[in-house]
């Protein structure tokens, strides 16, 4: 892969993905404005006119992604975003998304749930839906999982690659605290390898010398035995090939944190606190979530010997992590009740899981 460096600006996690999206050549979105996420589809509405593309603001989310379909059916690089209630809503139209094989991005800026959740309040409380397939026909996405603006807007441009490379639905799982995080980007063109051919985009008749095709997918109709077997010989391929993580500093770990996105931040944050007071702390976090790094989760486990998982929420994640280690590595979890809760407010329940209360509860373990 080659990184080409262009600009460096200083934009929040919602703006870096919109830009990254253009920078990968994206050029339709069709979308309906929610929190936290709403910076997405106004950059996109004022700069897709720009360069010739189409931004079409839908009466919901359920349209949106069947404008997404539609469009991903020509071939052409389409998208969307939303947040937690409206991801729910778009479940239907993502199934036939993944039964038909069409690469399409879909933008997740969670917030925090049950229902329809608040707007102003972070959370990680998405993790079951996007990896286990929230809608039915037993499908998988691939899911990113940023934790940074400068991965937001390289992962924008990873997750085109990967939807035509696997004909495969992406998604693309933020937070509010990343989504309204500002830092530096280098605004870099990463280039991949060429994408596949789409020989079967529906492009009109005309183009395919009189040819109709009914089934986009080639297996779907056959019979629903040879489909799920060819879904499932695919996604192993997906597995063996684009399992992405991140390790810091295991080596020599004492006790291992597990988290990812914007918790995976304080986590980091964490460890350079912990080894600075001579506690060996080391950290791996999940890139993609699906496919979740099963494998380096339960062998750096064992060989660390104990293991916490950090995650915005009731505790999600943490069981992927218990089944990686197959019950013979304790797991400890310290979810959404270990945020800091500012003096005068201890009923808001709004604050950040903060290093030094992963540092504290570190401490009570070893």
């Amino acid at each position: 892969m080659e990184v080409i460096i262009t600009e460096r600006l200083l934009i929040d996690g919602n703006e870096a993905i919109a830009r990254g999206a253009i920078q990968a050549g994206c050029k339709y979105f069709f979308g309906y404005p929610i929190t936290p996420q709403n910076e997405i589809p106004e950059f996109m509405s004022r700069e897709l006119p720009r360069i010739g593309g189409v931004y079409v603001q839908s009466e919901s989310e359920t349209s949106s992604v069947y404008m997404v379909y539609g469009g991903a059916l020509t071939g052409k690089r389409v998208m969307t975003s939303t947040a937690s209630c409206g991801f729910s809503l778009m479940q239907e139209g993502i199934s036939y998304i993944a039964e038909a094989e069409v690469p399409a991005v879909i933008v997740n800026v969670m917030r925090m749930g049950p229902g329809i959740g608040t707007g102003g309040q972070q959370g990680q409380t998405d993790y079951r839906q996007v990896t286990k397939g929230g809608g039915h026909g037993a499908y998988r996405c691939i899911v990113l999982a940023p934790c940074s603006p400068q991965e937001c807007f390289d992962f924008m441009q990873l997750a085109f690659y990967l939807a035509e490379k696997h004909r495969i639905l992406v998604l693309v799982l933020s937070d509010f605290i990343i989504g309204r995080l500002a830092e530096a980007v280098e605004l870099r063109k990463l280039e991949f390898e060429p994408s596949p051919e789409k020989d079967w985009a529906l492009k009109g008749k005309a183009q395919r010398g009189g040819e109709r095709r009914a089934n986009i997918s080639a297996v779907y109709g056959i019979s629903p035995v040879v489909y799920h077997q060819h879904m499932t010989e695919k996604y192993q391929r997906i597995v063996n090939s684009e399992t992405r993580y991140e390790s810091y500093k295991v080596d020599d770990a004492i006790l291992l944190l597990v988290s990812y996105g914007s918790s995976a931040k304080m986590a980091k944050g964490a460890v350079d606190l912990a080894r600075s007071e001579g506690i060996k702390l080391g950290l791996l976090r999940p890139i993609t979530l699906w496919p979740f790094p099963e494998e380096v989760i339960r062998k750096t486990a064992h060989q660390v010997g104990k293991v916490m998982v950090i995650e915005d929420s009731p505790g999600e994640m943490v069981d992927d992590v218990k089944c990686a280690v197959q019950g013979q590595v304790p797991v400890h979890l310290l979810g959404m009740w270990g945020r800091y809760t500012p003096p005068g407010l201890l009923s808001s329940g709004s604050g950040i899981i903060y290093p030094e209360q992963i540092l504290q509860e570190v401490r009570t373990l070893i």
